[in-house]
């Protein structure tokens, strides 16, 4: 019996209760979800459904927990109910009933731990999205770990999630990366506000390469032909750093695309969004500018969206590019961002609610702090930073993620090069791999002794570690659930480390294979099924923290 059966059973139960009391009260399953206890001595499950409905019932708590509970004993598959304190109901489960999660696990596979949560929900994720003006560092790697691992969590929720990367290929800065390209093509000195860094002059011996006749051409040519070469180039590597990382987008967005026409009498989508504003009439002429009234939606002031001379500004694309989500079908935009966008959260919420949106249910931003590493080393191309490439090729990709995912995004980091990189219980990823590599070596060796999973007998899983590991993985489902639905896949990790604890105590103190000359038996088949069901679920975990789950260490 899972979590949401006997959240289902106290449905039933209050319902009849509230309906021959003659109350008009809505109760959902949700409300009545149970919680394990910390001491064990309490039960299995607690539920404080009797606390939460006893006033709107005229009743106290103990009085309706008396009526809770005396239906509860008549479950089958509960073995006890009690009532302690004010109201509070706990529950024991009958040992089968607590096991049959097992074969639940085993029949669900990789699909166990999903749900419908968040079906029907159409959700646009914006991550990373750096400019393509140099490589991966150590604070675009928090993102993203944190981006990806969302989205898996979120379509494990069961909404649809487009992951997208924008890429900021207009402005300025795509033009102070051309012509520090372009001045290492032709082997000048940087410009005095270019972009410094090896990786700039490795750029420039591959332009040199690709145009041989560069310094032939006109001037305008040169900086216009290498800043094209120069960016796809550093796009592609950032490409596959990412890729490196198991960190896959499903768009990636190109900033240029706003600005373009896609005929000689279509409006671009810059243009489109700001008559769209205008029709919204938050639209107004001053001091030769177009403004958008976005104080009006708790900005600090209004934007302009096109100058004088008729240039778009930073603000156009950003609305621009939201609003373009919308007309893609995205009620729900979640950005992450970086600690020094706090001031571009009020601006989005502004564009969002002045387009006619609710930034308050269709705008989710996820404000991150910064990391640091200890014992990382600057890059040797870039030279001021700390690149992906590096990390991945000194602490490997499932390091960096389960530690960048296992906390929540508002948390500074400072981690430990050392830590990462240690093969010891001490560091989780290690340690939550060595339980499906360690349940992997039980299987095998299972196999070799002609044990098989036949004669699955829940009612022989007694042992107090049994209890508990079979109450973890009952607990996974509605991790996987709260976790989609607060946005928060810190709590797969956490989940994934409590549950290798109860693992590792329960194969301590409970053999699955015989001992010499003793012969197979039920109990043996028995504790192999639960040994592959906490294989699935910790393999499951780790798939969606986008982390490796092998079969020997």
């Amino acid at each position: 019996m899972t979590p949401e059966q006997i959240a289902s059973e106290l449905h039933q139960i209050l319902s009849e209760i509230i309906a021959a009391n003659g109350a008009d009260i809505a109760v959902t399953t949700a409300q009545l979800a149970p919680e394990r206890p910390k001491n064990r001595e309490h039960g299995d499950w607690a539920s404080n459904a009797a606390m939460q409905f006893a006033k709107r019932l005229g009743m106290n708590p103990r009085q309706l927990a008396e009526q809770i509970v005396a239906q509860l004993r008549q479950v089958a598959g509960i073995a006890s109910a009690e009532i302690a304190g004010p109201g509070f109901i706990n529950i024991t489960l009958e040992t089968a009933a607590a096991a049959a999660v097992v074969p639940q696990i085993l029949a669900a596979g990789r699909a166990y731990g999903t749900s419908d949560v968040l079906d029907g929900q159409n959700i646009h994720l914006e991550f990373v999205s750096a400019n393509p003006t140099g490589p991966l560092h150590l604070g675009h790697t928090r993102w993203a770990a944190l981006g990806d691992s969302m989205a898996r969590v979120l379509r494990a929720g069961g909404a649809h999630v487009a992951t997208e990367y924008y890429i900021n290929d207009a402005g300025a800065q795509m033009q102070k990366f051309g012509r520090s390209v372009l001045a290492a093509a032709l082997q000048q000195p940087t410009p005095e506000d270019g972009y410094p860094g090896e990786y700039i002059q490795v750029l420039g011996k591959y332009v040199r390469e690709q145009i041989p006749n560069l310094a032939e051409l006109p001037a305008e040519e040169q900086l216009e032909q290498v800043t094209e070469l120069a960016y796809q180039r550093q796009l592609a590597e950032i490409k596959q750093s990412l890729e490196n990382f198991n960190v896959h987008f499903d768009v990636w967005f190109s900033e240029r695309t706003l600005h373009e026409r896609p005929t000689p009498n279509e409006l671009s989508p810059v243009e489109k969004a700001l008559e769209q504003l205008r029709q919204q009439g938050r639209v107004y002429e001053a001091d030769d500018a177009v403004w958008v009234r976005t104080t009006e939606f708790g900005d600090d002031k209004d934007r302009v969206f096109t100058r004088g001379n008729g240039v778009f500004t930073y603000f156009a694309a950003d609305a621009a590019y939201l609003l373009s989500k919308s007309a893609r079908g995205f009620y729900e935009k979640v950005y992450l961002l970086g600690a020094d966008h706090h001031g571009y959260v009020g601006r989005l919420k502004a564009i969002s609610g002045a387009a006619g949106e609710d930034p308050e249910t269709q705008m989710t931003p996820v404000i991150g702090q910064l990391v640091n590493l200890d014992g990382a080393r600057l890059s040797k191309r870039a030279g001021n930073i700390v690149e992906l490439d590096d990390l991945l090729q000194w602490l490997g990709s499932d390091a960096l993620r389960y530690w960048l995912a296992r906390y929540p995004a508002d948390s500074p980091l400072s981690l430990s090069g050392e830590k990462l990189r240690s093969r010891t219980n001490d560091n989780p990823v290690y340690y939550v791999q060595y339980v499906h590599a360690r349940s992997c070596a039980v299987d095998r060796n299972a196999a070799a002794a002609g044990l098989t999973r036949e004669g699955f007998a829940p009612e022989l899983l007694t042992h107090q570690t049994e209890t508990e590991l079979l109450g973890k993985l009952q607990q996974y489902p509605a991790i996987v659930a709260g976790a989609a639905q607060l946005r928060e896949p810190h709590r797969i990790a956490r989940y994934l480390e409590e549950l290798a604890a109860n693992y590792n105590r329960w194969y301590d103190n409970c053999r699955v294979l015989p001992q010499a000359g003793q012969e197979l038996e039920p109990l043996h088949a028995t504790r192999l099924c639960l040994n592959d069901a906490v294989r699935q679920v910790v393999a499951n975990g780790l798939e969606l923290l986008g982390v490796s789950a092998p079969e020997r260490m």
